[in-house]
């Protein structure tokens, strides 16, 4: 018979025994406290209640501050070149000079395509000519002039010697009639010297014309770089044939370089000329910055946003032209409240906002504007100075009611 079995039974029956029904004598052996058991006629003593209305919704509210934010408008867009020309052939020849190539940079004025001269030169030579035959033909036609005034002169006065002699009746009418004749001849030679010295005349401008047209077309062989830029495009081959409207070269100016972007209707009214912006490229991730240069007035009729542009330095060339970019433009600061986004909620008729409790813990709603999304929270407006922002619970109170609110410190 197994009999350590049943010893340790017997064993641990007995401190249960003592365990339950005998622990005050325990406690005296052991020299504790027993604690007094309240009698009918010793009631407990009433202990106050740190428990709030189990009716009250508990919600965690922020206390919060306005502070002074620099608010900025956001835009996405690209850089441009400054400027940008294809430089144009505006007459047939071929080519005569070696190329350039892309990616060379280039002064204003120096030459990019010269082309052959051709039967030009001679062209001119001519126009030369006939300018100074021209030109030779006016002292004659002017001294012809002086002797038809001369002319007239002289018959005028045989005329009126005629005519007071015919009064006193010492000349005939056949005398007054020869020397009215006369003068009637001096006045059409006159006329005629005068139509000479003005058609020579003509003769020289046409001549300065043709002068100038020869000219200018000479001067339309050197197709030069209309400002100091980048070559884009190799120029023209030596040997090729351009035509009116050929292409000798694309010439872009990329210092400083332009950012381009567009502005929504609801965003533009805060931009202004001279503001300030920065911007991030996304190649590279380089920040950049510049001035406000230019406010579209015209709307894209597609989209409607307003164009906008922003001279950025760029001496080494190292923006180039279409990379895209994340603009940030400087306008007014505000003052705005710092909240996590959980806190915003929706009132009944679907408005953005926030619920807020004043000093009797009496729920209400605010709508808020949303200047600014950080990682550390959202800012907003529309809030007064301090505020008790519920950021935990507001979506189970609506306005009107008391809550029992827990707050929590700011981290602003």
């Amino acid at each position: 018979m197994r009999i350590f079995p049943i010893l340790a039974a017997i064993a641990v029956s007995a401190l249960m025994y003592l365990a339950i029904f005998e622990r005050p004598m325990l406690y005296d052996m052991a020299g504790v406290a027993t604690e007094v058991t309240p009698t009918a006629a010793e009631p407990a003593p009433a202990v106050e209640s740190q428990v709030a209305d189990p009716g009250l919704v508990k919600v965690v509210v922020q206390r919060s501050v306005a502070r002074p934010l620099d608010s900025v408008v956001i835009v996405r867009g690209q850089t441009a070149a400054a400027r940008e020309v294809a430089v144009q052939a505006e007459t047939s020849a071929v080519v005569a000079s070696p190329p350039l190539r892309k990616g060379a940079t280039v002064s204003a004025g120096d030459t990019l395509c010269a082309l052959d001269a051709g039967t030009r030169g001679a062209a001119q030579k001519e126009a030369e000519a006939r300018r100074a035959e021209a030109e030779s033909r006016v002292p004659e036609a002017e001294s012809r002039v002086v002797e038809a005034e001369a002319r007239l002169e002289e018959a005028s006065i045989k005329f009126n010697a005629a005519s007071k002699l015919g009064e006193g009746g010492f000349s005939s009418q056949t005398q007054i009639a020869t020397a009215q004749a006369a003068v009637a001849a001096a006045r059409a030679g006159l006329s005629s010297a005068e139509a000479g010295l003005n058609a020579a005349r003509s003769g020289i401008e046409a001549a300065e014309a043709a002068v100038a047209g020869t000219q200018a077309e000479l001067d339309r062989l050197t197709l030069k770089a209309p400002f100091a830029g980048m070559l884009e495009s190799d120029t023209a081959e030596l040997g090729s044939l351009l035509q009116p409207g050929s292409l000798c070269a694309r010439v872009i100016q990329l210092d400083p370089i332009k950012l381009v972007g567009f502005v929504p209707e609801t965003e533009v009214d805060r931009v202004t000329l001279g503001a300030q912006a920065r911007a991030r490229l996304a190649a590279g991730d380089r920040q950049i910055g510049g001035e406000v240069t230019f406010i579209s007035r015209a709307s894209d009729p597609s989209t409607r946003t307003f164009r906008i542009e922003i001279d950025v330095p760029n001496p080494d060339l190292t923006i180039r032209d279409g990379q895209t970019a994340e603009i940030a433009i400087a306008s007014a600061g505000v003052d705005a409240h710092l909240l996590p986004q959980s806190a915003l909620t929706l009132n009944d008729d679907g408005t953005l906002g926030v619920r807020l409790i004043d000093d009797a813990n009496l729920v209400s709603f605010s709508p808020v504007q949303i200047v600014r999304d950080t990682p550390q929270g959202i800012w907003t407006t529309g809030l007064p100075t301090n505020a008790n922002v519920i950021v935990l619970g507001q979506e189970y109170v609506t306005a009107g009611v008391t809550v029992d609110p827990t707050y929590r410190e700011t981290t602003q």
